[in-house]
């Protein structure tokens, strides 16, 4: 029997897939926050063997050279992306031993970057599912205008023929798994399907619904091309970092990434989920970087007697649906792949606010490390809504938070 687990970092409409058996598993197209796909493998009791990228982003930085660091496992990136890290190329066709009965095989699949690969799943010989990145997403399709504006028109062609290699390939029943698209910046449009569609689906599926199968290829292309909207900035600064392979944060390991390096030099793990349980314990904890305040103290801090500037590291979509009067926007992947302090907080604390409360940690803790003040809202713009505090939409009318 084979398992896959899906890890979505949200707001960049990015999936990583966790796939295995009894006792190995693969990771296909990882993200930074590596702690995260160390605690689903935990949770299966499996060690992993692969870390694949079906292509080198553009929109963030991948986790996968640190995974495979961690964890000792071999880290694959498609022959042709031009990857400088340590690596082992992937050409159309190879083939990578899961575990007894499971196999992944590589499939060229061109039109996001001219390098992208599929993986298909396969038990026992039989395909059962495929991770396909940003070719045959369920939802937009990975745009194919990040490499070179003179090879968009070629990539938007390779997206149509990639898409029925699949079909031909698949049987209707294999699962599609993407890794990009589910409203990211990296995705287009496609009419008629929200940005935010996640939903399981089939080769099958994807046959009877999909643009690729519904339009023929000029329409396709043609409209696949009239989707398109600005590059972000950060973009050209991102896909260089990732071909030479993002440095390893310095950050004080999370438990599951310490328990993942203890178990691979043979010693029994004993995983304390809490700070002050493992205080309590006597081990060694490191606390977040930086405080925490509540949205009463923020609402205090950002108000006009408190001087502090509300920083929001939300996307875009959620921007523009809510956020808070005089909030500041800036996305979390853009400020995390910008260098410096944002003028905006140069000279003023910044009280740092996501959905929940995961990314704008991240954010505040950038920005400390940067030198600057910051904290970060516990509980996020949804706790922002709950105590009642105004949220208006793009229009300045009242606006919702998901």
């Amino acid at each position: 029997m084979f398992f896959v687990d899906t890890i979505e970092t949200e707001g960049l409409g990015n999936r990583c897939h966790l796939a295995g058996g009894a006792e190995h598993a693969v990771a296909v197209d990882p993200p930074r926050d590596v702690d995260r796909v160390l605690a689903a493998a935990a949770a299966r009791g499996v060690r992993l063997t692969h870390v694949l990228e079906t292509h080198l982003h553009d929109d963030h930085l991948t986790g996968g050279p640190g995974l495979a660091r961690l964890t000792g496992a071999a880290y694959l990136v498609p022959a042709g992306a031009g990857a400088s890290c340590p690596h082992v190329p992937v050409h159309d066709g190879d083939r990578v031993h899961v575990g007894a009965a499971l196999t992944l095989r590589a499939l060229a699949t061109p039109g996001h970057t001219p390098h992208h690969t599929a993986y298909v799943l396969e038990e026992s010989g039989t395909p059962v599912a495929a991770f396909t990145g940003g070719s045959l997403p369920i939802g937009p399709v990975g745009r194919p205008d990040l490499v070179e504006p003179r090879l968009t028109e070629r990539l938007a062609r390779d997206h149509y023929a990639s898409a029925h290699r699949l079909a031909a390939e698949l049987p209707d029943g294999t699962a599609v798994l993407p890794t990009h698209g589910f409203g990211g910046c990296s995705a287009s449009a496609r009419p008629g399907l929200a940005a935010g569609t996640a939903g399981p689906s089939t080769v099958g599926a994807e046959k009877s619904a999909g643009d690729a199968f519904a339009k023929d290829a000029d329409t396709f292309v043609a409209d696949l091309l009239a989707g398109l909207d600005d590059i972000p900035a950060h973009y050209a600064r991102t896909a260089p970092r990732d071909a030479a392979g993002p440095a390893p944060d310095d950050l004080a390991p999370p438990a599951a990434v310490a328990a993942s390096l203890l178990d691979a030099a043979g010693r029994e793990v004993v995983l304390v989920d809490a700070f002050d349980a493992a205080a309590g314990a006597g081990l060694p904890v490191a606390r977040p970087a930086c405080a925490r305040v509540s949205v009463r103290q923020a609402h205090a801090r950002t108000g006009p007697r408190g001087g502090a500037v509300l920083l929001d590291v939300r996307e875009e979509d959620e921007w523009r649906a809510g956020h808070a009067p005089g909030a500041v926007h800036l996305p979390l992947s853009v400020l995390l792949a910008a260098d410096g302090v944002p003028e905006a907080v140069r000279d003023r604390e910044a009280v740092v606010v996501c959905r929940s409360g995961q990314r704008s940690q991240k954010g505040a803790r950038a920005l400390a490390e940067r030198g600057a003040r910051a904290v970060d809202v516990e509980g996020g713009m949804r706790a922002w809504a709950r105590a009642g505090h105004p949220v208006v939409d793009e229009h300045g009318n009242r606006g919702t938070i998901a």
